[in-house]
C-alpha cells in the first residue's frame, strides 16, 4: 500500500510536467507588435473610421498568412476581397486593409525600421 502513495502522486506529476514544457515552445508575437499609440502598427492619423478598422484587419491579415508560412498577397485575404462592411464603405475599407497588410508584411519581413 505504500508503493501507491506514492504512485499516484508520480503519476500526476508525470502526466503534466510535458505541458509545462510544451506550453513554452509557442512563438512570441513578432518584436513591437501590438504597441498601441504610436507603434509601427498605428494606423495614419488621417484615416476614418472604416479605414482604421480596415489597417488593423489588414495587419491581423498579414500576420495570419506569416505565421501560416503563406506568400504575402492581399488579394489572397477573403477579408480583402469581401469586406463585411456597407457597400459605400468598400473602397475605404480596402484601402485601409492594404496599407495594413503592406506595413505589417514589411514589419515582419524585414524586422523593425
Amino acid at each position: 500500500m505504500k508503493i501507491s502513495r506514492f504512485a499516484i502522486p508520480a503519476l500526476a506529476i508525470a502526466l503534466v510536467a510535458p505541458g509545462f514544457v510544451f506550453a513554452q515552445s509557442y512563438p512570441q508575437p513578432a518584436p513591437g507588435y501590438g504597441q498601441g499609440p504610436g507603434g509601427w502598427d498605428a494606423p495614419p492619423q488621417e484615416f476614418r473610421d472604416i479605414q482604421r478598422q480596415g489597417y488593423h484587419d489588414g495587419i491581423e491579415g498579414a500576420h495570419k498568412d506569416f505565421d501560416n508560412h503563406r506568400r504575402p498577397d492581399v488579394n489572397n485575404r477573403d477579408e480583402y476581397r469581401h469586406p463585411h462592411v456597407p457597400s459605400s464603405a468598400r473602397n475605404e475599407y480596402r484601402e485601409g486593409f492594404r496599407r495594413g497588410y503592406e506595413t505589417a508584411t514589411s514589419h515582419l519581413m524585414n524586422g523593425p525600421r
